[in-house]
């Protein structure tokens, strides 16, 4: 069978730590061209890689007969990319958030539907070996019925990890659009929707930039969120979180806890109203700060749904709705009121 021809589109961290060397590392994938604004970037990772630099990618795509294109870029290019990409008769998996609003997030799946490609956005939380496990207990009734939860993600700042530090676009209202809530928050919400298979229909959000110097973006953000079937709890993401990352979800059932990420040693710990205990060793989760950056699964999931014909776990619908959520946040601290399921979905 023949090799899968990508082009990745945006040469910082993300593609550096993740796309890139996972595409490499898989046996159905050919890295055929790499694009990015700083010449000096991508002239550097075209050599690392054996992949064709380019500077414009309306040229990439012009010039490369590729199968497929990651977008790792500003916020702000996610959706006139990933279209003019779907447009050239490519697949795309796009970083998150997937778009700065519910009409760009639209028109990318319309772009998708309109072309017969396949739209994926790049949402690792799902595939953490001890999320995919909570899902499955959650879902067998281990815990029985869900009350509430709690879940973070939070570390120092993109300048810690950012190619370009504290110059970062990250921190550029006109780029990112949204600073944590959109780096970190976008993941959680997703997480959450994934875990416990329900959509939100009510939020109500704090989002405050009042951590880092020189940013026109949110930099801490706490979240209440109501879903459709009552179940309450808390969601922050922070760029101030600077002595240690943490990446946890706490999930409160009738019959016991589960708590995500919140142990040293255990991935995941099962507590339960008997006394019972149950401590499940699945790996660590994905982190920036590891060195070596292990298989997020993104990239082969990404694969084969587009090669083998397989599932596309985060569609451009699931991402959408997963944008939608912090969305309404944004929306709430800034009118004062909670949004409702109508707000969040308009």
């Amino acid at each position: 069978m023949s090799k899968m021809k990508v082009a990745v589109i945006g040469c910082g961290s993300i593609a550096q730590h993740r796309h890139l060397p996972e595409y490499e590392a898989n046996e159905d994938v050919v890295l055929t061209a790499v694009c990015d604004i700083n010449e000096d970037r991508v002239d550097e990772i075209s050599k690392q890689y054996g992949a064709k630099a380019y500077t414009d990618y309306q040229l990439l795509l012009e010039k490369e007969n590729v199968d497929a294109v990651s977008v790792c870029l500003p916020n702000y290019l996610h959706a006139p990319v990933t279209n003019a990409a779907l447009n050239a008769g490519c697949h795309v998996l796009c970083e998150k958030p997937m778009a700065t609003s519910k009409e760009e997030a639209e028109s990318m799946i319309a772009a998708a539907e309109k072309n017969g490609k396949k739209l994926m956005i790049a949402h690792n939380q799902r595939f953490v070996p001890s999320h995919q496990k909570a899902k499955k207990l959650i879902a067998a009734g281990e815990i029985g019925k869900v009350y509430s939860f709690r879940t973070a993600f939070g570390h120092g700042g993109p300048e810690g990890w950012s190619v370009d530090g504290a110059d970062s676009w990250f921190f550029k209202k006109d780029q990112a659009f949204i600073g944590a809530m959109g780096d970190l928050g976008v993941h959680k919400a997703d997480l959450l929707r994934y875990i416990l298979g329900e959509e939100f229909v009510n939020v109500a959000g704090f989002v405050e930039g009042n951590a880092k110097e020189n940013s026109t973006v949110d930099d801490n953000a706490v979240c209440i969120l109501r879903s459709e079937n009552g179940i309450i709890g808390t969601m922050a993401a922070s760029w101030a979180y600077n002595t240690s990352e943490d990446n946890s979800t706490i999930i409160y059932g009738e019959n016991g806890t589960l708590r995500l990420e919140d142990h040293p040693h255990y991935s995941l710990v099962a507590e339960f109203n008997n006394g019972d205990v149950v401590n499940y060793q699945l790996g660590k989760i994905q982190s920036n700060d590891e060195g070596g950056q292990s298989n997020s699964h993104v990239i082969d999931h990404f694969v084969n749904g587009v090669w083998k014909n397989g599932e596309i776990l985060i569609t451009g619908e699931e991402g959408m709705k997963s944008l939608e959520v912090i969305l309404a946040a944004v929306q709430s601290s800034e009118s004062g009121v909670v949004s409702t399921k109508e707000s969040v979905n308009k």
